[in-house]
Order: structure tokens, then sequence, then C-alpha cells
């Protein structure tokens, strides 16, 4: 378990051995009663380390019937990965049931676990089960018969393939599930699955509320800090098989000789774990750090200089990953500097990396101060360019058409450009949504978006089969998100933001699947599988969400923050220097009304959708009524579906948000005594500062608006507790995640 693990990290600073040391070779069975002892005597606070790894011991009746299906785990050849393999599954089965298996070559009793492949493993051969679906990442785990003895096979056509099966068997085993009569398959459907950190070598992260970054710039590559494996565990366990290690605001530093090395060694960690790294590359390196008078994609020295870094790079990573770039966008250098293209930039990198068989992940958040909608210009930049890419580049492109907001209408990009392999960018750093304090389980949010159907091919063109590939016939596909991690001790600022890093990684392996039935699992792993605890933190977690909408931009709203560190409310703010950093741009509120109309007599973004959904975006009546306000200026007398006025749903909106809270609160009190005290109490502390700035958002919001509408509060609405002179009086320095690039 990551406790294991974590406990090592203090040790290894005294100069003790690693358990990292694959000393199975010498004396196995001495290797797991060594591990069952490191667990009986590394009873410790529960302070969120262990993320959904904990493996703390089960009922004594249900790890006994475990138990009868884990005697011993019988492995083929050995490899990195078969080695990693190995000690997660005596971990945890050691954790989970009290006591390791025995480990062997051969099955000699009732209820083996055989893992591996056909290739590593002559008995797995023996069995000939059809692997043919797997693909390369993809796993069976099957009940078996081998020499006369029940088993359990944890199969892979390749080693990573197994090591996701392993993990999960044992996710069977924390949520509490039968593994009699085992035929399951799964294969990610997604071929990249990729953290962006936007971490700067100075330790910084932006957009970050856990801490300073995990990446040990200054000791590495000779320093490698346990925690390292603990975050490769943990991205393997979900099927994140990618990390971009450096902010997209990327300086040039990082493709220095000396960072490389620095990267080479977190390459060497990761590995056993079937993830790769990728740089954010800065468009003008080759001006900074080669020496060139120009960073032009198309002359032949930037272009030579490029494959030249590409070589070095995979001389010391075999197995890099690639290039993702910011170009173009919020002052960083790209290809337009010299008059070229996006796909002109892509290409480049890309050809500098495709006999690598290395990829480019191009961003799409662009936006200029010239253009009458933000919302429109990535699709204005990307749409001509649809069929000039290179097979190996792929568009990174936000679930939405502005940035990462409570809600959004899905990005026009998807399903406008079949020709060209599009990669989902989601946020799960909580940028907008209350940093680290603010209990919002990100699950229905990214559900939404997938699930959003584009009409291009006609209904059921949903944004997941867009990045999955099966709409247009794309092999490279893939899903980004930006990281919520830092070296708080429980990684990412509070318990439940590790259930976003955990649906993040879930989706991207199978953007199909429920966010409800993740976030039972996540909350089983985490915490509890009694019901009692789980049916209600479920509920609260699933209307999370719908409830920050609600306090923070309901209705279609969107972009009212603080301006810069993003922190509480500012919709009145018109401060910025550019006009579309300003809360006002969006909301658009006067005596007339609110919103931004983005309709044919407006900005006219409504017609980058495909028809159908152009046609219901473009109607006032046909809008769903929670993105109303996105698409359309409105009367403030305007009638809702529920007969009452806008502004009267303005402000129930924003109430109810608040309600919400104070019942999430409510419903975590009763909760107090199924879990641990340490946990239990950090949340409780963090649903107070929730509701406190739930209500801030909510005042502060009614009295702006209440000065533009001229409208008194409908009856039995509190006003709000403060003026709006009080609320556009609050300011804050020092705040996490926020630096000037």
């Amino acid at each position: 378990m990551l406790a294991v693990t974590g406990a090592r990290h203090d040790n290894a600073r005294r100069g003790r051995s690693a358990l990292a040391t694959p000393i199975w070779r010498i004396l196995a069975a001495a290797m797991a009663v060594a591990l069952f002892a490191l667990f009986a005597g590394s009873a410790h606070a529960e302070d969120g380390y262990d993320l959904w790894l904990r493996y703390r011991p089960l009922p004594a009746q249900q790890a006994a019937a475990y138990r009868s299906h884990a005697s011993q785990l019988v492995f083929g050849a050995a490899s990195p990965t078969q080695t990693v393999t190995r000690q997660e599954l005596l971990r945890g089965l050691g954790g989970l049931l009290g006591r390791a298996p025995a480990v062997s070559d051969s099955v000699t009793r009732d209820g083996a676990i055989l893992i591996g492949t056909p290739a590593s493993s002559p008995l797995i051969q023996h069995l000939q089960l059809d692997t043919r679906s797997l693909g390369k990442e993809g796993y069976l785990i099957r009940s078996v018969v081998v020499d006369g003895h029940p088993a359990t096979a944890i199969v892979g056509n390749s080693d990573v393939g197994a090591l996701y099966g392993a993990f999960r068997f044992l996710r069977l085993l924390q949520t509490a599930q039968s593994i009699e009569h085992l035929d399951l398959h799964d294969a990610p459907r997604l071929k990249l699955r990729v953290l962006d950190h936007w971490d700067y070598l100075n330790g910084q992260v932006e957009r970050g509320y856990a801490g300073a970054s995990i990446w040990d710039w200054w000791k590495l590559p000779d320093w490698r800090d346990p925690r390292y494996t603990d975050y490769a565990r943990a991205n393997a366990s979900i099927g994140i098989n990618g990390t971009v290690v450096n902010n997209v605001n990327a300086g040039a530093e990082i493709l220095t000789p000396r960072y490389l090395q620095k990267v080479a060694a977190l390459a060497d960690v990761f590995r056993p774990y079937g993830i790769r790294v990728y740089i954010s590359a800065r468009f003008s390196a080759p001006m900074e750090i080669g020496g060139l008078k120009t960073a032009d994609p198309l002359d032949p020295q930037v272009r030579q200089w490029w494959r030249n870094k590409a070589d070095e790079i995979y001389k010391l990573i075999p197995d890099f990953g690639g290039f993702l770039v910011k170009a173009n966008s919020e002052g960083q250098p790209g290809p337009q500097d010299y008059k070229r293209t996006h796909a002109d930039g892509a290409n480049m990198l890309a050809d500098a990396l495709a006999p690598h068989g290395g990829v480019v992940m191009w961003r799409t958040f662009v936006y200029s101060p010239s253009n009458e909608d933000r919302a429109k210009q990535a699709y204005d930049e990307f749409k001509p360019l649809d069929g000039q890419f290179r097979p190996n580049v792929l568009l990174q492109t936000k679930n939405g058409p502005i940035d990462f907001q409570p809600r959004e209408p899905f990005s026009p990009l998807f399903g406008a450009m079949p020709k060209t392999p599009m990669m989902m960018e989601l946020e799960i750093t909580k940028e907008y949504l209350g940093f680290a304090t603010h209990l919002v389980y990100l699950g229905p949010l990214f559900e939404e978006v997938l699930r959003a159907d584009t009409m291009t091919h006609g209904k059921g063109s949903t944004v997941a089969k867009v990045i999955e590939g099966s709409l247009d016939g794309q092999t490279l596909t893939g899903m980004a998100g930006v990281a919520n991690i830092g070296t708080d001790r429980n990684w990412c600022g509070s318990i439940f933001n590790q259930a976003n890093w955990y649906v993040f990684g879930r989706l991207a392996w199978n953007p199909d699947l429920s966010s409800r039935a993740i976030a039972e699992e996540w909350v089983r792993m985490t915490f509890s599988n009694d019901d009692a605890f789980i049916h209600p933190v479920v509920d609260m977690m699933m209307g999370s969400r719908e409830a920050a909408v609600d306090y923070m931009t309901p209705l279609g709203l969107h972009h009212q923050m603080g301006p810069g560190h993003h922190y509480g409310p500012a919709p009145w703010d018109a401060s910025e220097a550019r006009a579309d950093w300003r809360p006002v741009y969006y909301n658009r509120a006067d005596r007339n009304g609110i919103g931004f109309d983005r309709t044919r007599s407006g900005s006219d973004a409504v017609d980058q959708y495909a028809p159908p959904v152009a046609a219901q975006f473009n109607d006032v009546k046909q809008t769903p009524e929670n993105l109303l306000l996105w698409f359309h200026h409105v009367p403030w007398d305007y009638r809702m579906r529920s007969g009452h006025t806008l502004w009267y749903e303005l402000v129930a909106h924003y109430t109810q948000g608040v309600e919400d809270v104070k019942q999430m609160r409510q419903t975590w009190a009763r909760l107090d005594g199924y879990i641990d005290p340490q946990r239990y109490q950090q949340t409780a502390a963090f649903l107070a500062i929730q509701e406190k700035e739930a209500q801030w958002w909510r005042d502060a919001c009614i009295a702006y608006f209440q000065s533009k509408s001229g409208l008194p509060l409908p009856a039995g609405f509190a006003p709000p507790q403060h003026s709006l002179q009080y609320y556009e009086s609050l300011k804050f320095d020092n705040v996490p995640g926020f630096s000037a690039w």
C-alpha cells in the first residue's frame, strides 16, 4: 500500500534499504514475510497519503473467504514490470487479507493466482486463453483449473496489461466483490491517458492547491524520491500511461542536457508502471538555448535543431512520449510569429519525433483581445487546418470553448475536424471550482461533456466517440487532465480532491463509465464498504458539482471569478487590461438583461456547431436553461419554464447552491464515527469553509446583479449580508496557484 512506501520515504533519508529492491529473486518467501511484518508494524494516522490504495485489513470472515482464492502467487519470467506487479500483489493481499501469499513458479495448491503473459509464462500459454481483443494494454481475469487446482489467471498480452489486471483484481477485494467464477475482460478505449503537470522548474505549481511541485529538480537525477514510485503506482492503478512533467507555459531550460538527465531519471522510475514522460516544449527554444536567430518552423536550421534535440532526448529516454505545446496563446511564442500556421509548427515537431515514435499534443487553447468573442477563436483558427497535420499530431482541446468553467457547452471543435485526431483536455485541479477546500466531485462534469451529442454524424455522435476515434476512424486517441497533485501529504490538497484524479483516470480508460459508479468505487477503496456511509457520501459527491454551479455561475453564466488569481466572485470587475479577461465581458449585465448573445444576431458562435445543435442553441426557447446565459442576452423579466422570471430563478439558484452546501455539511456531520478522526475532521473543516465562501459568492453576485437590474429581491429570499461596495472592496494577495507567467 502507499503507506509502505510513504514510511519508506523517511527511512530512505536515514540510509535504510528501500522495499523496491527485487529480493524475491533471492528469497521470495522471506520477502512475503518481511512485507507482512512491515504491514503489521506500520500503524499510523490516516493522512490521505495512501490515496485509494489503502489495503487495510478486511473483516475476518471476508478475508478468510478471499484467502481461499489467494493461496499463492505464480509468476513467469522476470521483468521490471513483473517485479512491481509482484510487489503490488504482495503488498495488497498482505494488507487486505492479513498475510501475504507464498510466491512460486508452479501451482501446488488450490487458490493460486497466475500472473503474466502467454510469452512469459508456460503455464499461462498452456491455458490457451483468447487474448486477441485485449490489445497491448488490456487484460483478462478468469477462474481456471491448473493441474487439478482451482486458480485465477490474470493475463495480458504485455507485462503492463498484466499489471493493470493485478490492480483490477485488488480493486475487486477492496470493494467487497466476489472473486469466484471470474471472467473479466477489459482494455483501454483511448491510447494516450496523460496527466499534465503545470509545474515550474522552481517548484511552483500554476493553479496548484496542494503544495509545491512533487518534482525535486534540484536533487534529481541523483536522488529519486520514493514518492515518485508511489505516484507511478497510483497512476498505473487507474490506467494513466503518460505524464507531462512541466508547465505548458514552459521555459526552454528543460530541454537542456542538464534537465534532460533529470527527466530521464523520472522516466526510469515510471517505466515499469507503463508510464511515458512527455515535455512541454517552448516553441522559441532554438533561439533561447540553441543560438539561432529564428524559430520559424519552415527554416531548415530550425527544423534540424529540433531533429537533433529529438535524437538527444531519445538516446536518454528511449520510450519518450513526445511534446506538449502551447503556442500563440497568452503571450507564448508560436508559428504565427512568423506568419506560419499551427499546422506548420506542429508538423515541424512531429517530423522530428516521428522516427522515434513520438507524438505532438498541440493545444487549441488560443484567443486574442481583438476577437469579438473569445469562445469562437479556437474553432476559427483550427477548423480550416483539418487534414493538414501529420499523423502523429493530436489537437489537445479543452472540454469547453472558454476555459474549464463550472459549466460550459462542449467545444465545437469536437466533431468538426474529422481528419485530425482530437484529444480532450480536462482540468482536474479546481482552478474555477473552489481550489482545495470546496468539495466538488468533477465526475458529473466530465461525464456531461463526454456524453454531449455533437450531431455531426447524426444522433449519437457523442464527444466520447470523437475522442476515442470511432466516429471518424482515428487510431491515435487520447485524454489529458491538468493534475491537482503537489507535496501535500494527501497529494491533492484535500481527501475528496483525490476522487477527481481517480475519476479522470477511470474515464480516460473508458469514457462510457458512470461517474456515480466510479464515485462509489472510490469511496469504498478510500473510506469504507459500509453502505450506511457509502450511499450518503456518493449522493453528496454527485450533487456537489451542481451545487457549485448554482452558487458560482448558474444558468450559463461563466468567468465571474476574481481576476488573475480566480479566487472568489467579482462579476463587477473591469480592471483587467484585456476585455476577455473581465467578468463584465461575459455577464454583460445591464438594465435590460444579462447574458452573452452568441446567437446569429450576436457573435454567431452557435453556427460553429452542427446544424441541429446550432438551431437548438440559437433558439432561446430550446436552449437548455443551464446554458441560457451562455448563448443569450435575456431580459430580467423573461419567463422561465418554471413560470418564474429570470431574475427570480437567478436568485433562487444562487440561494439553492448555498442550501446544498449546508445539506452537505449536515450529511457529513451524521457520519462522524464511520471513518478515522483525521480525515473526517479535515473534511468537516473544509465544508465549513465551503459554506462560508458559497454564501459570499451568492451574496456578492446577487448584490451586483441587483444593482444592474434595479429590481427588488423576490419575496422569501434573504438580502446579501453586506453592501455591494463591501464585496467590491475585498482584495487578495498571495493566492495559491497564481503567479505571473
